[in-house]
């Protein structure tokens, strides 16, 4: 035990020594989340309609519960499909483009499943990672990603959202 101590302490001398003439950059990721994960932005739970249900049902369930995505899944076998932009949602209705009477399915934007990527993000993925996701220009269009749906490792259950803003929001309020 004293000698695993003795190497413990020369180690750790060591990396002082190397510190103070050499200091190593600390990754700014690494020290705006110290570990964190996407269960510690605490999102809240999915909210998932099916392409069947009108559209004022779909607007009425995510102003109820400030939710800016829904989830959208088959209302057969449960498979995610696509999602639904309460912002993009707003701007098709205000340009005429879809009525609240219209289906989900009138306004949902579907995932490219033939393009074969699809990054599983989990309750445990670190929130460096998320970050890199919302960073990759891969959206619809190509532009920045703005939300994250959470699943459990085999992609078999939506369990949450989250936002940019939620990771945004985790930094302000982290000490």
């Amino acid at each position: 035990m004293a000698s695993y101590m003795n190497a413990s302490e020369a180690f750790v001398r060591e990396k002082l020594d190397a510190s103070t003439a050499n200091p190593i950059p600390q990754s700014s990721w690494a020290d705006k989340y110290r570990g964190a994960t996407v269960e510690d932005l605490d999102p809240p739970p999915a909210l998932s309609v099916s392409p069947s249900t009108p559209i004022s049902a779909a607007l009425l369930a995510a102003f109820e519960r400030d939710y800016t995505h829904l989830t959208v899944t088959s209302s057969t076998h449960r498979a995610l499909l696509g999602y639904l932009s309460i912002p993009r949602l707003k701007e098709l209705l205000a340009a005429g483009t879809v009525k609240e009477s219209d289906t989900v399915a009138a306004a949902m934007q579907r995932f490219n499943r033939k393009r074969g990527t699809y990054q599983v993000i989990t309750m445990e993925t670190p929130l460096e990672e998320l970050q890199r996701f919302f960073e990759s220009c891969e959206g619809a269009n190509g532009e920045q990603r703005e939300f994250a749906v959470v699943t459990d490792v085999e992609r078999k259950f939506v369990l949450g959202v989250a936002t940019k803003g939620d990771l945004e929001e985790f930094v302000r309020r982290r000490p």
